[in-house]
């Protein structure tokens, strides 16, 4: 499948008016932030297409038994349904794949990367009721069932594997060299699981020069969540120098000098140095 396109600018404009105005709900709905991201990246999904993924995410929590109890025996029924039965997992060569970020694509594909995954799981045993939400271990997303002092892990990625201590140990180890913390078992928000996925989107397209499009659309969401890194400003600016946009680009990187200019006035005059060069591309 080719890689997907963005949507035309009118419908753009009103994809992101609507993240915009979801992510600033007291409670923003996950499943539906993901899929304003997928129609941001896809020009295929229209509102039917993004209702008929919901509907599917309505019908796997279906295929749930009722009320299965304790967190170890969600975890297990997840498993059973959406690992085992519908086999969703996710494998290496996902990685290599924007579609591996997309909800509506991991419906239908049954395949992603954990984050995307993990979003699968959360809102189909959400939809059933569980006590479930989703645990950003550092370089691996896993979901987790109950409280801290019953918590159950489970690994989508994996089919939905059922985690010991040790297993969450070694993800941790193995991603960055230090043992694993309790602060890191904590329950992801919505709005830091969707900068997450935004990430992972940018990071596709960082290695792809030739798809700034999609780099630029990641950044541009992810500077509509209520929190996020200043130095997104920096990445919008470049990517506008890259694109051949200079007198942007040379305007943004000027106005994020002087934010910097506040902590590090030798950075502002490097950034400055830029915004100079940006103009000058244009003689």
């Amino acid at each position: 499948m080719r890689s997907p396109h963005p949507p035309p600018p009118e419908r753009s404009a009103e994809l992101r008016r609507r993240f915009a105005e979801e992510a600033r709900c007291e409670r923003p709905d996950l499943s539906t932030l993901c899929l304003l991201v997928g129609a941001e990246a896809d020009g295929t999904l229209d509102e039917a297409g993004m209702d008929a993924a919901e509907i599917e995410l309505d019908r796997l929590a279906g295929l749930l038994p009722y009320r299965p109890g304790t967190p170890p025996a969600w975890a297990q029924a997840l498993r059973d349904v959406l690992g085992e039965r519908c086999g969703f997992h996710g494998t290496p060569g996902d990685y290599r794949r924007l579609e591996s970020s997309l909800l509506h694509e991991v419906l239908r594909r049954r395949r992603g990367l954990p984050i995307l995954l993990s979003v699968v799981w959360m809102e189909v045993a959400r939809r059933a009721g569980a006590p479930v939400y989703g645990v950003a271990l550092p370089g691996h997303f896993v979901v987790g069932f109950g409280e801290a002092e019953q918590q159950v892990l489970a690994d989508p990625f994996d089919g939905g594997r059922v985690l010991t201590g040790a297993d969450a140990e070694l993800l941790v180890v193995g991603a960055t060299g230090a043992p694993l913390d309790a602060s890191m078992l904590r329950p992801a928000d919505p709005l830091d699981v969707v900068l997450r996925i935004l990430n992972n989107v940018r990071a596709w397209a960082a290695a792809r020069p030739e798809r700034s499009d999609v780099a630029m659309w990641a950044v541009d969401l992810s500077l509509l969540l209520p929190s996020h890194p200043a130095r997104l400003r920096y990445e919008r600016a470049q990517l506008l120098v890259q694109r051949g946009e200079f007198l942007e680009g040379a305007a943004e990187l000027e106005a994020y000098a002087e934010v910097v200019a506040a902590v590090d006035e030798a950075a502002a005059s490097r950034i400055r140095g830029q915004a100079h060069a940006a103009r000058a591309m244009l003689n």
